[in-house]
């Protein structure tokens, strides 16, 4: 089906093919890998990101989520965070932000395991890159960075998540042609019915089925 893209999201979005209707900012949003080098976030746009992150929902309201930030304006920090990517992420050295995500594992209640900190951090990285792309930014996550590392640069027992990349939207023409090429894909998830059970524990349908 067509979707419907608001103004403020056509530089940046490549709608999502879907077969139900979305929301226009969840079907718009993507995670390209091309930066505009000249390009910053302003500290309003900042702030306005994270604390749409804050108010992510969380078990028992713990919100175990903790966000590093490097930005242009604090150079060698911005260096030490692109320090922990891989060579395959270097790409994301152009991102004005780079935002290391954590959580605390255990539970601030009775100091057991919290088994669903990371789905609450994940919650809050969503929430963070859905606030980004409707003030005109992109973003992408990324999990090839040197984990070890940065559990080491973290305080206390915080778990590293994810990195992310965040700035204005730039030119794919100007990526190699591997990574080019990679952000010209269509866009494609599995079908609904393969992730979906409806009145069942097991009807998942292969992807193969056809």
């Amino acid at each position: 089906m067509s979707v419907f893209v608001p103004r403020r999201f056509q530089k940046a979005g490549r709608p999502a093919p879907t077969r139900h209707s979305i929301h226009p900012l969840l079907a718009a949003r993507w995670s390209p890998r091309a930066f505009a080098p000249d390009e910053t976030v302003s500290s309003d746009q900042l702030h306005s990101i994270l604390e749409a992150a804050r108010w992510a929902p969380s078990s028992f309201n713990e919100q175990p989520w903790r966000f590093v930030v490097g930005t242009r304006e604090e150079p060698e920090f911005l260096s030490a965070l692109q320090d922990l990517l891989m060579e395959g992420n270097s790409w994301a050295r152009a991102a004005p932000v780079l935002i290391l995500s954590a959580y605390t594992p255990t539970s601030g209640r009775d100091g057991s395991r919290n088994r669903v900190a990371l789905r609450d951090l994940g919650a809050a990285e969503e929430n963070l890159v859905l606030q980004a792309f409707d003030l005109g930014l992109v973003t992408h996550q990324m999990g090839g960075f040197d984990v070890e590392r940065a559990r080491n640069l973290l305080p206390g027992d915080l778990e590293p998540g994810s990195m992310i990349a965040v700035g204005p939207p730039g030119d794919a023409e100007e990526l190699p042609d591997r990574l080019k090429e990679r952000e010209e894909r269509p866009r494609r998830r599995r079908p609904l019915d393969t992730m979906v059970s409806l009145g069942h524990w097991d009807d998942f349908r292969d992807p193969d089925d056809g």
